[in-house]
């Protein structure tokens, strides 16, 4: 999958930035957890090559880049948790979800 990996804070602001035109999407993955793993295999399972146009997705790993999921969990204002997905539009947290409530129907519905 073609997902921009989130390794440094400076692209918290280009998420913001990009989010005025087109969701960003975020999921946060802990590479130690099997609900982790389980949550972002059947993400990709469901991802559509012609997601990219509608969606920009972006993947954190958790356990490398800890200090960005803080950054990330002050800037749009969402508890912590891990696996999680966090949708933006317009520079603010619209959704988020965790564990096994991450789905990719209804990440989808929320796009629009």
């Amino acid at each position: 999958m073609d997902w921009i990996q989130l390794k440094d804070a400076s692209q918290i602001e280009e998420i913001k930035t990009t989010s005025k035109s087109r969701p960003v999407l975020i999921f946060k993955h802990s590479t130690r957890c099997a609900i982790s793993g389980m949550a972002w295999d059947r993400l990709k399972r469901n991802w559509k090559t012609e997601d990219f146009e509608k969606i920009q997705p972006y993947f954190l790993d958790l356990l490398s880049y800890r200090n960005i999921s803080n950054q990330i969990a002050a800037q749009f204002d969402v508890y912590h948790e891990s696996p999680q997905i966090i949708l933006i539009k317009d520079g603010k947290a619209v959704y988020d979800n965790s564990h096994m409530g991450i789905s990719y129907q209804d990440i989808m519905s929320r796009i629009g």
